[in-house]
């Protein structure tokens, strides 16, 4: 498959994608876009939802457009580290020992109800995320690109769940929060599944690749391409550095979020067909970068506000650069 070269390849390469990921995952193409552009960016994905969602066939679906490698993991109370990173056995044949590589050792790797499992387990993802490495009895071993994590979890209110540390949820780059499809959207799927249309599966045996690890790659350079005016820079800066001086919220965005908000700010414009960012790209990605970043006050909480008001308030409240 060949790359794209320019960044109207790269914007119809990364249009083609999408296509194909809503034939299957129908009614949301929010989510969709908000997947390809944490792929794009290189970031990590956390996706929050009931179950029945189509978050598996979303992450299925990924994989077999973009011909990546891809494992799943379904967490459980009882998943030990070593059950996502691998270990280390004796081979008593050959009088050594020989490293057994877990399921992280992938391009696309689904961490299905990620909230299921202890801190302990949880944070063996950690180095995987954040390194790109994995490290097994002292030998560290570099995973290859593209690497990222999709990671579903279920409301926290549910039975069995245990809340994710905060500098795991800072390794995310996006929170996405999938919702249900309206009656026209689900009435299309039920109809589509019931005439054979859409496999009542989650192989996602009808789509085809669009593109693989090297196309990936080249649409992640494409995106460091687009231009990010200084106007905009501010504006985005402004944005985070509100949310930590908002009096509803008791923890705000990190510097890690500046820059997640600003590499996925310029993916978003080359997915629009853009070489260079403008307010809305912000204002689109601002809501999935942020939301798992901060966190709300007891008073707060007990008034009603959520950490999406706030957000909704940021935005309409922090000036943003005229186009």
């Amino acid at each position: 498959m060949t790359a794209p070269q320019t960044l109207e390849e790269a914007s119809a390469l990364a249009g083609r994608i999408e296509t194909q990921l809503n034939q299957v995952l129908i009614g949301q193409p929010a989510v969709t876009r908000q997947v390809m552009i944490a792929l794009i960016t290189g970031g990590h994905v956390l996706i929050e939802g009931v179950p029945g969602l189509g978050k598996t066939l979303l992450a299925r679906s990924l994989a077999r457009v973009l011909a990546l490698s891809f494992q799943r993991i379904q967490f459980t109370p009882d998943l030990m580290p070593s059950d996502v990173t691998g270990h280390s056995i004796y081979n008593a044949r050959e009088e050594r020992f020989k490293v057994q590589r877990g399921p992280a050792f992938t391009n696309l790797l689904l961490a299905d109800e990620i909230n299921r499992a202890p801190a302990k387990t949880q944070a063996a993802l950690l180095e995987v995320m954040q390194e790109r490495q994995i490290t097994i009895e002292g030998e560290s071993f570099a995973l290859d690109a593209p690497f990222v994590v999709l990671a579903t979890q279920n409301p926290l209110d549910q039975e069995g769940t245990y809340p994710l540390p905060e500098a795991e949820l800072d390794r995310f780059l996006f929170k996405i929060v999938i919702g249900y499809p309206d009656q026209q959207h689900e009435s299309r799927m039920v109809s589509m599944v019931l005439d054979g249309t859409l496999p009542d599966s989650l192989e996602a045996a009808s789509l085809s690749p669009v593109t693989d690890a090297a196309g990936i790659l080249a649409l992640t350079r494409a995106a460091g391409q687009v231009l990010l005016d200084e106007a905009i820079l501010d504006y985005l800066l402004r944005l985070v550095r509100a949310t930590r001086d908002h009096p509803a919220l008791v923890q705000g965005a990190s510097p890690r979020a500046s820059i997640a908000l600003a590499r996925s700010a310029k993916t978003q414009a080359l997915l629009s067909g853009r070489d260079f960012v403008i307010p809305d790209d912000v204002k689109t990605v601002a809501a999935p970068v942020l939301r798992h970043r901060l966190r709300l006050g007891v008073d707060a909480d007990i008034e009603g506000q959520t950490v999406e008001s706030v957000l909704v308030h940021l935005l309409e409240q922090v000036e943003a650069p005229r186009q």
